[in-house]
This record gives C-alpha cells, structure tokens and sequence, in this order.
C-alpha cells in the first residue's frame, strides 16, 4: 500500500489480486457486478421485511459502500448493504407487520441514525485507544447471546407472516404456510446441492423458486390470491424512490440504538477475516471502518433508509475469486445506485407474496440465531463454565420472552434487556477474575 491517501492501484490480470491491484477495466465491472447479485438478496429482502422502500436502500447500499471506501482510504475491500441486526428492534419499535408497508418508518429512521451515532462514537474511541477495549467489553459469549436473542425475537414474526396472518385473517391459510414450506425447502436445496455460485445465493435462488410456486398456485390454478403485476407495468423505469425524515422518539431510540453493539462486533470480525484471506494487518482501519460504517448508517437514515454493515456474503465472492481490489466495489456501488432509482424495479420488489416473504424470513430469522453457535464455537467459548452459561441463559430468555423493563422513562424490549443484561451480566460475574477472556485463551472461559 503506497502513503498516500488512496492506493495507487497496479494492473495485474491473474492469480490472487490484492486489495491495491486491479484487474482490467472489463474484468472490473463483470466481478463488481457478481458482488451486487452477492449482496442483492439480503439487502433487498432486510427492507421489505422491514416495511421500508427497497430502492431506497438499494439507492443507500451503494451510497454507503462508497462513503466507506473513502473514509477507510480505499483499504478496506468491502460492500455495506441493509442489517438484519435492525429488524427486531425497527418492528417492535414501529408495531410493523413483517412484510407489510410500515406506517411509522420516521420513528425507525430516528432509532436508526442515533445508533449510527453510537456507532460513529465507538469507532472514533477505537481510532484514538485501539480496538482491544471492544473485545473486553463484549467478548465473543456476549456478541453470541445477543445475536441469538435477535433472532429468537424475531421467530413469531417469520411465523405469523408464513402462515398468511392479517387484520382479516388471524387464523392464516394452509395455502399460505405451504408456500412458505416450499420456500424454506428450496432455499435448503439451493445452499447444500446448487452449482458454482448460485449455492452462495439461497436467499436470492431459493426465493425465486417461492415466487414461482406462488404464481403457478395462485394465478395460473386459483388457489391463493393472485400476484397484481399492474404497478409494474404503471411504473417507470428511472426516477427517484420516496424518501422520509426521521422522527426522534426516545422509546423508538431506547430499542434501536443498542443494535450498534452488534454491529460493531460484526464488522469487527469481518475485517479480522479479511485481513486474515489477504494476509494483510487491517487493524489499523478498524476504527475509520466502525466510523465509516457509522456515518453510512445516518446517512441512510436520514432519508428513509435502514441501517448499514459490512456484507459476509461479499466476503465469500472474495474468498472463492481471490479478487480483493478495492475498485471492485467502487463499480458494485454504482451499480447498486442504477437499480435504486428505477421505480419498476422497486414495484416488482413489491410483488413478492407474504408467504414466500415468511418463509425466507423463517430460514434468515433461523440463521441469525444460529450463527450464535458459530460465534461460540469458532472463539471455544467453554460453557462448563457458570459465568458463561448464566450469561447466555438470561439473555435468551430475556429475548424469546420478549422481556421490557422500564429505565429512567426509556422501555426496553426483549433486544434491548437482552442487549444490556448480557454485557453487565456478564462483567458482574467476572467482577474479581484475575484475567479477562481477551487475556488468556477462549477455551478457558
């Protein structure tokens, strides 16, 4: 890397290429492209779950990849899209349906920008005092406590929408949670037997194949409502997405902030992970990345957005190409910006059936709290030991039972008990240890 404030990138057209290499310009744009249908399912899909614009996000997703790319200097290869940390907190917050217009989407977008704030705050300390605090405060037992409780709050949600629950309708359709069914079994197939890239885009694949099922069903046999194409049709192809203002409500921020912690974690080890596939030191960048990362999330929200993170979908495009230049994601960017502001590509987006949204939402739900365990078992954390597993009871009871707690005026949900219980848990059972978890090794924790 070259002293200056970007790389100064040299052409190089085979073998690994290094985040300060580039690849021929017509190579560039088809690789940046690939990154773009990497992240397209889960930054499209978070939105809608969400009650929010697709193309707004889509619109912000390539906003916030080239903020990032500037305020980390170009070193750091990597796309930010839409967070699935957000939806707990953005729905509980909203009283929103999953998969349903959300009414009160400025209450989310204040909770949204405040914890970007939070955010931009922790990278700023980490640039000036190091990222090794962070890892002592919320060590991999607590990130993985609190990931999981998100995603066990979330489970009624991906349950009811699968199961085609409305206003009109409490009881649902069997042909509603069969659609969701054969969504949730194609989305399996695609991940375990596909070929080549498409096993990296099950969301994407595997709710195609829904959508499918649910025309064939529903328009063609007249089983189910039939899928309404008129507002594509009505729509055009360019023109600027709907955008809003954020309003500042403090419960709305009392349950939204905290997610910054999640993130902060998330971004923690995805930079760690590519430092290790390139064998390059990125600490350094870490706090202009939380930063980065930070001032993107605000910058989404002011406007109708949700908020940003690092993509580890983007990761395994990198991991399987070997292709890390930073200019592939300055073109995926622009990319991501062309489809933003088509309005037609935004109405097909609002065509996807509630079932198909329910039961993508139940295998994206499942894995968020999954990769708990994945977090838990690649730091060895050791849950013979009480510390650990009292920490990591509460807060998933705390979270599936949807926990509140009123503190100083601000009600906390079942994330936010969650959230806080697990870090001052956690740190009021360790009070007195010679040796924090970061000082000695995983497996003795």
């Amino acid at each position: 890397m070259t002293n200056g404030f970007l790389p100064r990138w040299t052409l190089k057209t085979e073998g690994t290429i290094m985040p300060d290499e580039r690849l021929p310009y017509g190579q560039t744009i088809v690789v940046g492209l690939q990154h773009v249908v990497a992240m397209f399912g889960s930054t499209v899909l978070a939105p809608i779950l969400m009650g929010f614009d697709p193309n707004v996000s889509i619109l912000f997703s390539g906003i916030a990849t080239l903020l990032f790319f500037v305020v980390v200097g170009g070193r750091v290869p990597s796309y930010l899209g839409s967070s699935f940390a957000f939806i707990g907190p953005v729905l509980v917050a909203t009283g929103a349906t999953v998969g349903s217009p959300n009414p009160n989407i400025p209450l989310a977008l204040g909770g949204i920008i405040a914890a970007g704030v939070f955010y931009f705050l922790i990278g700023v300390v980490v640039q000036m005092a190091g990222h090794r605090w962070v890892e002592r405060v919320i060590p991999p037992v607590v990130t993985g406590a609190i990931v999981a409780a998100i995603g066990l709050v979330l489970a009624p949600i991906a349950i009811s929408s699968a199961s085609g629950v409305s206003p009109d309708n409490q009881a649902g359709t069997a042909f509603a949670r069969w659609i969701a069914i054969t969504t949730v079994v194609a989305v399996g197939l695609v991940a375990v037997y596909a070929p080549g890239m498409w096993r990296r885009l099950p969301v994407l694949a595997g709710g195609a194949i829904g959508y499918l099922a649910y025309y064939i069903c529903a328009n063609i046999l007249g089983l189910g409502q039939a899928i309404d194409f008129s507002k594509v049709g009505q729509a055009a192809w360019f023109g600027l997405p709907t955008f809003q203002s954020p309003v500042f409500d403090a419960r709305a921020i009392s349950l939204i902030a905290p997610v910054a912690i999640i993130l902060v974690a998330e971004n923690l080890g995805h930079i760690k992970a590519i430092g290790a596939m390139t064998g390059r030191n990125l600490d350094p960048y870490l706090g202009r990345a939380f930063m980065g990362d930070g001032l993107a999330t605000m910058l989404s929200g002011s406007a109708g957005g949700t908020g940003m993170t690092t993509y580890a979908e983007n990761m395994g495009v990198m991991s399987v190409t070997r292709i890390y230049s930073t200019l592939i994601f300055v073109v995926a960017a622009v990319i991501a910006l062309i489809l933003g502001l088509s309005p037609k590509f935004g109405a097909f987006i609002g065509t996807i059936p509630g079932p198909v949204l329910g039961g993508l939402s139940i295998v994206v739900f499942g894995l968020i709290a999954a990769a708990a365990g994945r977090i838990w078992v690649e730091n060895r954390v050791d849950f013979a030991n009480p510390r650990n597993l009292i920490t990591v009871a509460v807060a998933l009871v705390l979270g599936a039972g949807n926990f509140k707690l009123t503190v100083g005026g601000f009600t906390l949900d079942g994330i936010g008990t969650a959230t806080f219980g697990a870090i001052i848990l956690y740190h009021v059972l360790n009070v007195g240890r010679a040796a924090t978890a970061v000082e000695r090794p995983q497996a003795a924790e």
